[in-house]
């Protein structure tokens, strides 16, 4: 029997890849690779995105990495990782056996740690797309030195796409947000197959009684229902920038966030601070989108950037 999120009216596709659904994971918020079996079929995503690998093992930042806020959660985790060559040799076999497209985060600390990491990854066979974390707040201090600029971000999504032919997924930041279209049309000027809007926000959380930050590196990536607006808001601007697919991250937890995001440009989302309450709800979030544009008569191409113009121009002043 046909599963809801795989129904006929969700089938889509993000540049190359073919999707029986509009919903996957975000990166770092469902595990390295099949721990999550145990709770859903991996079938019922419309693909699966890995936590970070990174060209080198990291050891990831010191604890406390997480902690929960008003509407949402900070996390410090530092794309703590065993590496590329340990993420080909002992996660990859099992990712490879789920029925799902495989969409692997890859980070760096330089443009050739991105380039020889998809070097690596293509040369393993079986991998779908690259998704290529430009904008994780946790490293370099923050500085975020590929996401805030256009010009740095087009270099090393260039060099990345000159060692690989798979598809370049680029997840960008809300701490450019005033940038994200100059940054997304950069990455497609250079052949990026898509972009991610967004990464989590920088932020902080502090525990006054103790004078001391709530994470032991200080600051965080906000993520959950707070950064749902923001993230909204750049999929709406990106989305009518480029001509690649936009892919929405940020805050969704059921069907209706999820419309939300088709309805303002992306054509597909990512699902990453819900997975952590409930990390049965992304098939439940396809099965309910199946549910609500049924009833309405539609499709989730057909209502992929129908949002109509404000009655007071486009909102971005």
């Amino acid at each position: 029997m046909e599963s809801p999120a795989q129904s006929p009216v969700l089938a889509t596709r993000l540049g190359p890849l073919e999707l029986r659904n509009p919903v996957m994971n975000g990166s770092g918020c469902f595990g390295h690779g099949t721990e999550m079996t145990a709770h859903i079929d991996y079938g019922e995503l419309g693909a699966f995105v890995t936590k970070t690998v990174t060209l080198r093992p990291r050891p990831g930042n010191p604890p406390p990495r997480g902690c929960e806020v008003e509407q949402g959660m900070l996390n410090s985790i530092g794309l703590e990782n065993k590496g590329v060559e340990a993420f080909i040799d002992t996660t990859l076999p099992g990712l490879l056996e789920q029925d799902v497209p495989l969409i692997v985060n890859l980070g760096g600390d330089s443009n050739e740690d991105f380039a020889v990491g998809a070097e690596m990854l293509t040369a393993a066979g079986g991998i779908d797309a690259i998704e290529m974390n430009l904008s994780c707040p946790n490293v370099h201090g923050g500085r975020l030195p590929w996401a805030t600029d256009a010009e740095a971000a087009e270099t090393v999504v260039r060099q990345t796409g000159e060692a690989t032919d798979l598809p370049l997924f680029v997840k960008l930041s809300p701490n450019a947000l005033d940038r994200a279209a100059e940054i997304g049309q950069a990455c497609e000027a250079v052949g990026a197959a898509g972009l991610v809007v967004f990464n989590t926000l920088l932020a902080l959380s502090v525990d006054w009684r103790a004078r001391k930050t709530r994470l032991g590196s200080g600051g965080g990536g906000l993520s959950g229902p707070a950064l749902m607006p923001v993230s909204l808001f750049g999929v709406w601007t990106v989305s009518r920038a480029v001509d690649i697919p936009v892919i929405g991250s940020g805050g969704i937890a059921c069907a209706d966030d999820a419309l939300q995001f088709l309805v303002a440009g992306a054509a597909a989302v990512q699902v990453g601070t819900a997975n952590f309450a409930d990390p049965t709800v992304m098939p439940g979030i396809a099965a309910g989108m199946a549910e609500r544009l049924e009833e309405e008569g539609t499709t989730v191409n057909a209502v992929i950037g129908t949002l109509m113009p404000p009655d007071g121009g486009d909102g971005a002043s």
